[in-house]
């Protein structure tokens, strides 16, 4: 369950990066993205994953530390890797404040900034579900998934769950929106 859970977090969190290329596309053509969609990616990232994902990831490597030292040091040091992402993210957030507040923030710079988190999170995202979740499930046993699971917070995913917060509206729409031109470009 709690593979399946943190699986199906991933996936959403690539459809969200999926989202912000797509604005960064439009911001690098010298049009305006949708400011509002990138400052909800910024808030579910700083919310939900640093909040919610990422500790629930921790619990896991914590076990895992425990049951298999040497799968766990191929994964490194992953709340290290978390706390460099919630880096990253910050300094997104603070490119894009700078270009609302109509600083002057060149183009190239912002693009920098914002793929590297994209990159990251990428890279991230791919290490763990090649190196780390395998690991944990071989070698997890059944009584340290009922003592994750049972810290697992009762809180809802914000965007991809019923339990939706209305200021994720624009940004649901929006991946609908993305999602839907990708189906109607592939028939």
């Amino acid at each position: 369950m709690i593979m399946e859970l943190l699986n199906r977090e991933h996936r959403n969190i690539e459809r969200l990066l999926t989202v912000l290329e797509h604005e960064l596309e439009v911001f690098d053509r010298a049009d305006r993205p949708d400011y509002e969609v990138i400052r909800a990616i910024i808030a579910y990232f700083e919310v939900y994953t640093a909040m919610y994902h990422h500790p629930q990831e921790d619990r896991v490597f914590a076990k895992l530390r425990l049951r298999d030292p040497k799968a766990a040091a191929k994964v490194g040091d992953l709340a290290q890797d978390h706390k460099k992402g919630a880096e990253r993210l910050h300094r997104v957030a603070q490119a894009v404040d700078g270009v609302l507040a109509g600083r002057e923030v060149l183009r190239q710079d912002v693009d920098k900034i914002v793929r590297d988190f994209l990159e990251h999170e990428r890279r991230h995202i791919a290490m763990e579900d090649r190196d780390f979740f395998p690991a944990a499930a071989n070698a997890l046993q059944p009584r340290d998934w009922t003592e994750i699971a049972d810290a697992l917070s009762p809180h809802k995913d914000p965007l991809f769950s019923d339990a939706t917060e209305t200021r994720f509206d624009a940004l649901r729409a929006h991946i609908l929106n993305l999602e839907q031109e990708a189906e109607a470009a592939r028939h």
